[in-house]
């Protein structure tokens, strides 16, 4: 499966576990309750070989760009500076892997029946986010 499945708008349809990965992160009580509530949507746009994710909500927005393969610097909504790494599996998934502070954390986006399915894991606490394509 080719990066194209995920490209366009997605919305958020159900969340669990978000809060506890959030603590896991170490993002503060305010900003987790804020972020809990927050229905983002999410665009995935190609353009050439660079790809860029926008989180959009009423809460906050933000977005990085990438090159398959290629570490970067990203700076996160809650206010990490990581090194990243996103790369294409075999499987089709798509991974996302963040480093900082001698920290990491794997952000998993998957299609599953048309949906894009997103698991993030740091130290064994978990979180699935469903999104439904606009």
């Amino acid at each position: 499966m080719a990066i194209d499945a995920f490209l366009g708008k997605w919305c958020l349809v159900s969340s669990e576990g978000f809060e506890e990965y959030m603590k896991e992160l170490g993002v503060g009580m305010a900003m987790r309750k804020m972020g809990s509530m927050a229905k983002p949507d999410v665009y995935i746009i190609q353009d050439g070989d660079t790809i860029t994710m926008k989180t959009e909500s009423t809460f906050k927005t933000s977005q990085f760009s990438f090159k398959l393969g290629e570490k970067f610097e990203e700076n996160t909504l809650d206010g990490r500076k990581t090194q990243t790494l996103v790369s294409l599996k075999d499987d089709g998934s798509l991974i996302q892997e963040q480093e900082w502070d001698g920290k990491k954390t794997t952000i998993t986006r998957k299609l599953v029946d048309g949906q894009l399915v997103v698991e993030c894991d740091m130290n064994g606490v978990k979180c699935v986010r469903v999104y439904q394509k606009a």
